[in-house]
């Protein structure tokens, strides 16, 4: 492959204090990575050398300080800052926040330039990265804001793709945004998702019930039967391919999930709570509906074992593969439908 057409992937580094670096080492100690992406960090040789040492790995890294010194057969590190950080391995701090707010910042920043094709997020924590700059409950919200596009938040693993129909807000809050409008635009972005993004032609999309047992005809509450039954009708009119409401439990308990390329929930742990039973640690965090390519791995920033050599990488290699997958499946489209308009 000729380094110049190489995939380069723009990577924030997450909280400092936690495991993300750890895992991209890992993942970047492999050679063969490289044969695949040439990968960007956005941080500070000083601090990623820092968890080198603590780490003992032996990885080579190639420090720049602008985007046009990137070497397509190293694994790079934007400079984002030169001082010095103090790190406390495992535990939060304020400073931990707030430079893995200038990494994803500045990596955003050179996304939207073009400078890298896409991006892959190591974990934050959403509260110490808390600031004037920064007052989004999750990535999610702030690429929303900086991005062109509506956001869905997708977890995916091997057979499974769940979408989630209200994100971080308070469990008290859900059943206020369940409108059909709301249904109406999520369905949509992750159909087109599934076919810009996966190569599927006609996806078949499941819609999980709010209350439990889908209300029980109203018994349980009314929603089911009076805004997203109806609504999922009025979409099927349209020709897309979507079921529902089921009941959550059995739906995932039946297997019932694998006749469907796609799912949606109603409600955050509604749908990540049987997908990391199902799929933990293999698990990616893909944001859909952007104009940008965004993926993370399905886990947090895991204090308790930070800086002890324990983290796995494989859900941040999953993120990887899948980010640049998902890249040519959109590039790949483009140009198929780009032809078709042109044979017109």
């Amino acid at each position: 492959m000729d380094k110049s057409e190489k995939i380069v992937v723009g990577i924030s580094i997450g909280d400092l204090n936690g495991i993300g670096i750890e895992v991209i080492l890992k993942t970047f100690q492999d050679k063969r990575m490289l044969d695949f992406c040439t990968p960007v960090l956005f941080g500070s040789t000083k601090t990623i050398s820092f968890h080198k040492k603590l780490l003992k790995n032996d990885i080579h890294l190639h420090s720049i300080n602008n985007i046009g010194q990137i070497n397509h057969n190293k694994v790079n590190v934007f400079n984002v800052w030169k001082e010095e950080v103090s790190l406390s391995i495992g535990n939060a701090s304020e400073d931990s926040g707030k430079y893995a707010y200038k990494s994803l910042e500045t990596a955003v920043k050179h996304l939207n330039n073009n400078d890298v094709d896409l991006l892959l997020t190591a974990p934050i924590n959403k509260d110490n990265i808390q600031s004037e700059d920064f007052k989004f409950p999750g990535h999610t919200e702030y690429l929303e804001n900086e991005l062109e596009g509506e956001s869905l938040m997708i977890l995916i693993s091997e057979n499974l793709r769940v979408g989630l129909i209200t994100g971080h807000i308070p469990i008290s809050q859900v059943s206020k945004k369940i409108k059909p409008s709301l249904i109406k635009k999520k369905v949509d972005i992750l159909h087109k998702s599934l076919k810009e993004d996966f190569g599927i032609n006609k996806p078949k999309i499941a819609v999980l019930g709010l209350n439990p047992h889908c209300g029980d005809k109203g018994v349980i509450g009314k929603e089911d039967d009076e805004i997203i039954r109806p609504t999922i009708k009025k979409i099927n009119q349209s020709g897309k391919l979507v079921f529902g409401p089921y009941a959550a439990d059995g739906f995932f308990g039946s297997n019932t999930y694998q006749q469907f390329d796609g799912i949606l929930a109603m409600y955050h742990d509604q749908g990540l709570a049987p997908f990391k039973a199902l799929s933990f640690g293999n698990g990616v965090n893909f944001t859909a509906g952007l104009s940008k390519i965004r993926t993370s791995p399905d886990h947090g920033t895991a204090y308790e074992i930070a800086g002890k050599n324990e983290a796995n990488p494989t859900s941040f290699k999953e993120a990887l593969f899948t980010a640049l997958d998902i890249f040519r499946k959109r590039k790949e489209h483009t140009m198929l439908t780009h032809n078709v308009l042109e044979t017109k």
